[in-house]
């Protein structure tokens, strides 16, 4: 395994942690905050040869305080909460006048603290703190993971895998692609009888014009059933606001993340398809199916993206409808 894979795996399950988190709703909140806290306590050991102490009877978990080092004399918050109240809060605590002369770090795990750092901080007992360095998110802890050297990655990897390889499964959510592809996979897709309402011209067009070449099969094969899914977003949407909205705006997203990655139009189109993929398998209500079953409703939805301008360049004066 590369590095870049090592990394790749490592954003992959702190993102579902996030998730986890971000649902909370859902789950054990209370074993859900122990559980994270926990994880972090080693984590940011792993990374940063921190010796931060997990929960114990020194702190008997301490309002302000999650974790405590006292050989790098560091005092941690881990809060699911990313707010610049949260942190005042924590810093305005009387305890904190114990610790003055440790460095106080503020641990966001769910949210991007971007804008936290901008901000300006009461600090009433003057402890060490520093927002710009010492508030730290998911972003940061992984743009420091990508700056290791490959053994480090695979150090961090390897603590990841034993941490959360399994435990994420359970943390699967829903998802609006999982629900169409569901829909698409009762369906009889044999290209008989269907209402055409689209200009092959016009798909050959941009086909031409971004240049692809062995995926042009695949559109050719099921831009047939442009009609069909787009009565089955009409659907979707009856269930509620965004449905087909978000499905299509997610296979957007996947298209510009992939088109940075490679110039090839094939590559990007089918590493498209692979990302629907692999999001519809790891949502919880995803029906399984046979595999060859959803490749083709895969296959069949980025190609009916292709067409309604949501994934590659328009050619001038595009236009795929037909009255």
């Amino acid at each position: 395994m590369n590095n870049s894979k090592f990394f790749d795996y490592i954003e992959e399950h702190l993102n579902i942690l996030a998730t986890r988190i971000n649902s909370r709703s859902r789950l054990n909140m209370l074993n859900l905050n122990n559980h994270s806290e926990i994880f972090y306590a080693h984590f940011l050991n792993e990374l940063y040869g921190w010796k931060l102490g997990d929960s114990n009877a020194e702190k008997q978990n301490i309002e302000a305080i999650d974790l405590i080092d006292d050989t790098n004399k560091l005092v941690i918050q881990v809060s699911a909460t990313n707010s610049k109240q949260k942190v005042e809060s924590s810093l305005a605590k009387n305890l904190i006048k114990k610790y003055s002369y440790y460095t106080f770090k503020f641990v966001s795990i769910s949210n991007d603290a971007d804008n936290l750092r901008k901000e300006t901080f009461n600090n009433p007992h003057n402890i060490n703190f520093n927002p710009t360095e010492d508030i730290i998110d998911k972003n940061s802890l992984l743009a420091t993971i990508r700056g290791l050297e490959i053994n480090d990655q695979r150090r961090i990897y390897d603590f990841i895998k034993n941490e959360l390889g399994n435990d994420t499964n359970i943390v699967l959510l829903d998802s609006n692609l999982a629900t169409i592809i569901n829909v698409l996979a009762k369906e009889v897709w044999d290209g008989k009888d269907k209402e055409y309402k689209f200009s092959p011209f016009e798909i050959s067009r941009k086909m031409d014009y971004n240049k692809l070449k062995s995926t042009r099969a695949i559109i050719e094969e099921y831009k047939i059933h442009h009609h069909e899914i787009e009565k089955k977003y009409d659907e979707f949407d009856s269930l509620g606001s965004n449905k087909s909205y978000s499905v299509l705006q997610t296979i957007s997203r996947y298209y510009i993340e992939e088109s940075t990655k490679s110039d090839s139009a094939d590559i990007i189109f089918l590493n498209v398809s692979n990302r629907i993929m692999e999001k519809v398998q790891k949502s919880s209500n995803f029906v399984t199916t046979e595999f060859e079953i959803l490749v083709l409703c895969i296959d069949i939805l980025v190609v009916d993206a292709f067409i309604r301008c949501k994934i590659f360049e328009n050619p001038e004066n595009y236009n795929y409808a037909t009255s």
